[in-house]
């Protein structure tokens, strides 16, 4: 963070109760690596959907996870924009609101059912640090991202807006047909401040309402209708079996577009609306007590809710969310020397996901059920979109989390030390309930094994058996942080943090977790493992060298430890879905003809199947090592220039997986061997149907080269300009279950960690972003109507271009017989001419070289040997973006002196450009048979909209 000149004003007439941040160029005193945006840059910047928490990536270092997924499908990752901040994992960044930490119950960015962080008028200051931050900050091993909310001052101050989307005025998406579908989108509200009491009380309030109606094109994989009569390419033709067929026919409609090669599926699509409706409040109070003494309070109310249509147009499903934050401060002088501020904040999150509604009647349809008195179980295979089942068959999530915080900190100069100390105390209240794939699941092999009727493995949740979980955790965190003048030009950041969790607990004892992994009954209630975070000291070091002693060079370096502490969100698939408090099971080969019906009861009378939880009982210390080095030059009084290098090493990180009761191969010097499915081979332990675990065996490195220039607001031109040349690795990016992303391996190899060293899911190689803002003529001297007419006018936009992300082509079904209830199996990479890279750019048909790929060959010995293809092989697309605005503003003195009308055009993604996605919906490459997967390798989603333009006007006072 850069030197702040801070001053307090109060008591005049034209000013107001503020901190005034007159930052320097050049940092000369600190080692970290930060980046400030004020009011304006919030304010006047073209924000797709007003979201303030995506400033944090116009800094070098942060991107946002182009593969999170899609709304409705989130809420056990969390609802927010996830971002990775200097190679980090999205669940290892801190957002903070006036002092208050606002991740949700997942750690995760802070967001509502619509994917954002409203808000935008009712933020004074962002800023986000990146790399080697002073010990005051906990709770993090990644960024911090800090917003400031607005005060009220002696002058009524505010705004009132409307903006305005229609599809009318949008381009077609790529992959849009016919028509354009509909898309209406109102963003309304205003923000309006003053004094309660003059020079002493004053207050602040937004609103910020959102009406949306949004339409998509959806594509689907299904079965064509030769194939629904046993006529298939890859088998003889045979007579389907009958439940299979009136099943397709009930939820798959037949193909409405292309049809593969192989005849046997082809894309269906249809336009789906998904309704949004969100209210967002903030108001926030200041108080001057003394001329030594202030208080402030800040308060904000988010609910928003949005339905939308599954993946075949079967059913409506919903998802809602519900967030209160507050904060209130007490700062003071105390003596001569010390400031002090205590604060308490409170935030609270509820989200519920599974809400369902019909809109085929067959959702509702008992015939169709597996599981006693439920609708159609959900069902996956290969080549075929999966089905999320019938009426409430999606899987279903209810958190209703509470974080209670305070904290003390003290300021004080004494000579050339500028010490900060202080405690912070965090109480966290996260109660939890799911249920995952409530309906039940079955699992094929290939769409042959379907149509025969051969599952090959059926999940099955026992009516009844799940109940909520009250998970219970408190932090603690202590710190001291000296910044030493040693000499003029020479300045040591030192700092010391202690900061430690208690293990987490449940209300009613309800934790259930086995010791060792061959352990046949699980260990119930307290403690869940023993706590590894008793001797968390996180030393922070770091000097800033002004070597020629005028201010207008730096050269800064640090490094520094982080630790990543075990809280609720880590433990969640053990938490809340293990025996006996939550009974799930599942049965391998539940054997021909079970499907839909027959295979429940295999699971209801066999207590062996169901679902346990394993926890290392003795967890290592997790913690992150950041360090950097830079040189900051001002190049010109309003322009500055820096490069850095960031790196970080990532140690014990924690690694939740699916399911580790495998069936564990031989290492041969062919690769791993699995033994041949005829034997029987048996899984570790034979006891329970899956075992969900919380691993501490990840490892992740970073390292980047980072550039900024910036400058700033003068001649009517601000710019700034940040690229990132990076490098992720890590064997593992997810925190809240392997399949966070779209492009992660679902359960991973977890007993050789090393099997899984590749590219982060997050891994962005290059990145570019350029921010502006061009203020053209402000018509001063102009007569009154030209004026009017050619002054006020202003520039604004964001430009980013980058590289693609990683991911993966997998074999679908269980081609090795793991017989896990997830797994990603890969295939074989071919040292073949033309395959060093395994993509064909520019190619959205055929985006993956399948002659590139193969099926896992057979060992020289009976068995499977897995597929030589590494984790994260291939990459997707680059991406190319220009949003742009055009402001018009009109002041109007008649109305006040202030008074400005402003109308506004933001245009996203001008150019219209595609920026395809990888092929995440259609990577499988091969069906556990070895035959290839029809439309493997077709992209057929973007990663940015079409142009959308957005028209606006907004008063200012």
């Amino acid at each position: 963070m850069q030197v702040v000149n801070f001053t307090l004003k109060v008591g005049s007439t034209d000013e107001k109760v503020e901190v005034a941040a007159t930052a320097p160029d050049v940092d000369v005193s600190t080692s970290q690596l930060s980046g400030v945006i004020g009011s304006r840059r919030i304010n006047e910047l073209p924000l797709n959907g007003r979201d303030w928490t995506q400033l944090a990536t116009l800094e070098p270092g942060v991107s946002t996870i182009r593969t999170q997924q899609g709304l409705g499908n989130r809420v056990q990752q969390g609802e927010g924009t996830l971002l990775t901040v200097s190679g980090g994992r999205p669940w290892q960044n801190n957002y903070r609101l006036d002092g208050t930490s606002i991740n949700d119950y997942a750690n995760g960015a802070p967001g509502s059912a619509l994917g954002t962080n409203l808000g935008v008028d009712a933020v004074e200051e962002f800023s986000v640090l990146t790399s080697n931050y002073p010990a005051e900050y906990g709770r993090s091993s990644g960024g911090i991202i800090n917003a400031i909310t607005r005060s009220g001052t002696n002058l009524f101050h505010g705004t009132a807006y409307e903006f305005l989307r229609n599809s009318a005025l949008d381009s077609k998406n790529y992959f849009d047909s016919g028509t354009i579908p509909p898309f209406k989108r109102n963003q309304f509200g205003g923000s309006a401040g003053g004094p309660i009491r003059k020079d002493r009380t004053f207050i602040f309030g937004d609103y910020e309402g959102v009406r949306q109606s949004l339409g998509t094109t959806q594509f689907a994989d299904v079965p064509t209708q030769a194939a629904r009569a046993g006529q298939l390419s890859t088998i003889p033709p045979f007579t389907p079996d009958p439940a299979a067929v009136a099943f397709l026919n009930a939820f798959y409609p037949l193909p409405n577009g292309a049809i593969a090669p192989s005849g046997d599926t082809g894309q269906f699509s249809f336009t789906g609306q998904q309704i949004t409706h969100e209210n967002y409040f903030t108001t926030r109070v200041d108080h001057k007590v003394s001329e030594r003494n202030s208080l402030f309070g800040t308060y904000v109310l988010d609910r928003a809710d949005t339905t939308q249509p599954d993946e075949l147009n079967n059913k409506d499903f919903g998802y809602l969310t519900r967030r209160q934050i507050a904060t209130i401060e007490d700062g003071q002088t105390i003596g001569n020397g010390i400031v002090n501020a205590v604060r308490f904040g409170v935030n609270r999150v509820i989200a519920q996901e599974g809400l369902t509604s019909v809109l085929n009647p067959a959702v509702s349809d008992l015939a169709f059920s597996s599981t006693p008195g439920l609708p159609a179980p959900q069902i996956q295979v290969p080549g075929l979109i999966a089905f999320s089942g019938g009426l409430g068959g999606f899987s279903q999530h209810f958190y209703h989390y509470t974080s209670y915080q305070g904290s003390d900190d003290a300021f004080l100069t004494k000579g050339a030390h500028s010490i900060k100390f202080g405690v912070s105390f965090e109480r966290i209240d996260d109660n939890e309930f799911a249920e995952a794939a409530p309906d039940g699941l079955f699992k094929f092999g290939s769409l042959g094994d379907y149509l025969q009727n051969i599952p090959q493995s059926f999940t099955g949740v026992i009516p009844g058996k799940a109940s909520e979980r009250g998970i219970r955790e408190s932090v603690l965190g202590l710190y001291v942080q000296d910044d030493w003048r040693v000499r003029r030009n020479v300045t040591l950041n030192l700092g010391l943090r202690y900061e430690m969790s208690t293990v987490p607990s449940e209300v009613n004892d309800k934790l259930s977790t086995l010791r060792t992994l061959t352990d046949t009954t699980p260990h119930l209630g307290s403690p869940f493992f023993n706590n590894p975070t008793k001797r968390n000291f996180e030393p922070r070091v770091g000097f800033a060298w002004d070597p020629f002693g005028n201010g207008r060079t730096a050269v800064r370096g640090g490094a520094g430890i982080f630790d990543v502490l075990p809280l609720p969100y880590l433990f969640e698939i053990v938490s809340t879905f293990t025996a006996p408090f939550y009974e799930q099971g599942k049965v391998s080969n539940p054997g021909q003809g079970t499907f839909p019906g027959g295979a429940f009861a295999g699971i209801a009378a066999d207590p062996s199947t169901l679902r346990a939880g394993f926890v290392d009982p003795n967890p290592p210390r997790s913690y992150v090592a950041h360090w950097n080095l830079s040189i900051q030059q001002q190049l010109a009084p309003d322009l500055t220039a820096m490069i850095a290098y960031a790196g970080s090493r990532g140690i014990h990180q924690p690694e939740p997986k699916e399911d580790v009761d495998t069936v564990l191969p031989t290492l041969t010097p062919q690769g791993y061997l699995y033994p041949d499915p005829s034997t029987n081979p048996q899984r570790i332990n034979e006891n329970f149907g899956r075992i969900g675990a919380v691993l501490w065996n990840g490892d992740a490195y970073y390292h980047a080269l980072e550039v900024k220039i910036t400058k700033r607001m003068t001649r009517n031109f601000q710019v700034q300009g940040s690229y990132t040349w990076s490098h992720s690795i890590d064997t593992g990016s997810t925190s809240v279950g392997s399949d966070a992303f779209g492009n992660s391996l679902i359960n991973p190899i977890w007993f050789a960690p090393l099997l899984n060293r590749g590219p982060s899911d997050f891994d962005l190689r290059h990145n570019l972003i350029i921010h502006y803002t061009w203020v053209l003529s402000s018509g001063e001297n102009l007569p009154t109507l030209a004026h009017w007419v050619l002054g006020g006018w202003q520039l604004g936009g964001i430009v980013q271009a980058s590289s693609g992300v990683p991911f993966n082509a997998l074999l679908g079904g269980d081609p090795l017989g793991q017989l896990t209830s997830d797994n990603s199996a890969l295939p074989d990479r071919l040292p073949l001419p033309g395959c060093g890279t395994l993509t064909n750019s520019g190619n959205p048909s055929d985006y993956i070289k399948l002659q590139c790929l193969a099926f896992p060959g057979p060992a020289a010995t009976p068995g499977l040997l897995r597929g030589t293809l590494s984790r994260n092989a291939l990459f997707g697309p680059r991406l190319v973006n220009v949003d742009f605005s055009l402001f018009k503003n009109t002041y109007i003195p008649s109305i006040s002196e202030r008074f400005d009308l402003q109308f506004r055009v933001e245009i996203f993604n001008i150019f219209n450009h595609p920026n395809f996605a990888p092929p995440l919906d259609n990577n499988t490459v091969f069906d556990d048979t070895g035959n290839p997967v029809a439309f493997a390798g077709k992209i057929d989603s973007t990663q940015t909209p079409s142009r959308q333009i957005q028209f606006g006007i907004k008063a200012i006072w």
